[in-house]
C-alpha cells in the first residue's frame, strides 16, 4: 500500500513539473505586451501641410474656419466619412497620394498605406482598412 502511494505521489509530482516548468517568467517594471503605435510624425505632418499650400494655395479661407481644419467648410458641412480607430466603411474608395508627396513623406511602414480621402492625408491598415491617423484640412 505504501508503495502504491509513494508511487501514485512521485508521478504526481512529476507530472506537475513540465507545467510549471512552462510559465513565463515575470519581469519587474517590464509589459508583456509590447503595444506600437504607428502615426504621423510632425515632420510628415508640415510636409504634408506645404506640399498642398503650394499646389493649392492657402485659400480665401474666414480666420473663423480656417482656425477649425476642417477644409473651410461652414459648420454642420464639415462631415467625414471616417472616423480615427475604426475601419472605413464598404464602398469608400481612397484616393492616391500624389507622387512628390509620397517622395517628400516617404513610404508607409510595412502594412500601412497612405492615402487622400475627403481632403484628408490618411494612414490606413492594409488588411482590415482601419484609419490609423490622419492628417486633415489639407485640401480646402
Amino acid at each position: 500500500m505504501r508503495r502504491l502511494v509513494a508511487l501514485a505521489l512521485t508521478l504526481a509530482l512529476a507530472g506537475s513539473a513540465p507545467l510549471s516548468a512552462q510559465k513565463p517568467k515575470k519581469q519587474k517594471g517590464k509589459s508583456q505586451e509590447t503595444q506600437v503605435t504607428v502615426v504621423f510624425i510632425d515632420t510628415q505632418r508640415e510636409a504634408a501641410r506645404s506640399y498642398f499650400v503650394k499646389q493649392h494655395g492657402r485659400g480665401n479661407c474666414p480666420p473663423g474656419l480656417a482656425k477649425k481644419n476642417n477644409g473651410c467648410l461652414p459648420p454642420g458641412q464639415a462631415k467625414k466619412r471616417y472616423v480615427i480607430g475604426h475601419p472605413l466603411p464598404h464602398g469608400i474608395v481612397v484616393g492616391e497620394l500624389p507622387l512628390e508627396l509620397s517622395v517628400t513623406i516617404g513610404p508607409a511602414p510595412p502594412g500601412y498605406r497612405y492615402g487622400i480621402l475627403d481632403g484628408d492625408l490618411v494612414k490606413l491598415a492594409v488588411g482590415t482598412m482601419l484609419v490609423v491617423d490622419a492628417i486633415q484640412g489639407l485640401v480646402r
